[in-house]
């Protein structure tokens, strides 16, 4: 797995990235790795794919509109 080397690295950004890591539980590796892989976030490939399987999912299903409901809450 290819490595990455990140030069110039504010102290205070650091000492956040440690912070939050030890919050969540994870080494600082870990944590930076994580914040790499959602920042980058998904391919135009993945959304279509994944819009396919929601699609084929619920394909055929009727669905009323939610207007009502809303305005029965709102008159509670």
């Amino acid at each position: 797995m290819p490595d990455i080397l990140i030069r110039g690295l504010d102290a205070q950004t650091l000492k956040r990235l440690k912070a939050r890591a030890k919050r969540h539980g994870r080494s600082l590796q870990s944590e930076a790795k994580l914040l790499l892989e959602q920042g980058t976030g998904p391919t135009r490939e993945e959304i279509a794919a994944m819009l396919d399987r929601w699609a084929r999912r619920f394909a055929g299903r009727q669905f009323r509109s939610s207007v009502a409901l809303i305005r029965e809450g709102r008159r509670r």
